[in-house]
């Protein structure tokens, strides 16, 4: 989730929870913040997100001249901050804030430049989660709707994040304070400048990926030469003393 415009950016469906499931998820954060610089990523508690963070926010950089190999090197400015809440009795008693890579200071800065608080915190993606068990039944924590294909859970949470992305008025981006008018996360992104309704939402269509030819395996097939006409040779004939030129 992007704090400053509340834009969903995607998730992921797995049986379970492993550092696939992180990682997959990283690369998709990553495609979405390829133009951030700087960019701050906070998270809960789960030891398996700041790895998957940092694997996936890096690029090659080569270091020497000539032939070697370009090692892989973080970006410079990711700040990786992690929120972790003690609870007892569905209360939380107690939250640890410490930075996974990075600087405090400028992870501080980049949240207030966000509009996301003054110190670490995930109440935006908790909020957001809320929304999702609310809307589909079946990621409540106790129901009768228990999904039995992840197929049709993974399209349930596309369709409710990009109805609340496109659809649904925010009432925090209404305000004053961001934008003053009744206001969506795709609209404070940019990336439409009115509220969808589910018809134009579900009826929009998207063009298909350009087709790139499959490779094919073993050597390449030598193309067909040209069949070669026989071209016919003169003769030369001796006839009473006297050179003739013909053709045969």
């Amino acid at each position: 989730m992007m704090v400053s415009t509340r834009l969903w950016l995607g998730g992921m469906v797995q049986l379970s929870r492993d550092r696939h499931l992180a990682d997959t998820l990283m690369q998709q954060v990553r495609r979405c913040a390829a133009s951030l610089r700087p960019l701050l990523v906070l998270t809960d508690g789960w030891s398996a997100y700041p790895g998957s963070i940092r694997r996936a926010f890096r690029e090659k950089v080569k270091q020497t001249r000539g032939v070697g190999r370009a090692c892989l090197q973080v970006w410079p400015e990711l700040h990786i901050g992690t929120v972790i809440k003690r609870t007892e009795k569905k209360r939380v008693v107690e939250i640890t804030r410490r930075m996974a890579h990075g600087l405090v200071e400028q992870a501080e800065q980049l949240l207030l430049g966000s509009r996301g608080g003054t110190v670490l915190n995930t109440a935006f993606i908790e909020r957001l989660n809320g929304t999702f068990r609310e809307r589909l039944a079946c990621l409540t924590r106790k129901s009768r709707h228990a999904p039995r294909r992840l197929r049709a859970l993974e399209t349930g949470m596309y369709l409710i994040g990009c109805s609340y992305n496109f659809c649904c008025v925010h009432h925090e981006l209404s305000k004053a304070s961001h934008v003053g008018s009744p206001c969506t996360p795709a609209m404070a992104a940019g990336l439409t400048h009115h509220v969808w309704s589910i018809f134009e939402l579900l009826s929009y269509r998207i063009a298909p990926p350009p087709w790139v030819p499959p490779k094919t395996r073993g050597r390449p097939k030598k193309q067909a030469e040209p069949i070669k006409m026989a071209v016919p040779r003169p003769l030369v004939r001796l006839r009473k003393g006297v050179l003739c030129l013909a053709t045969g």
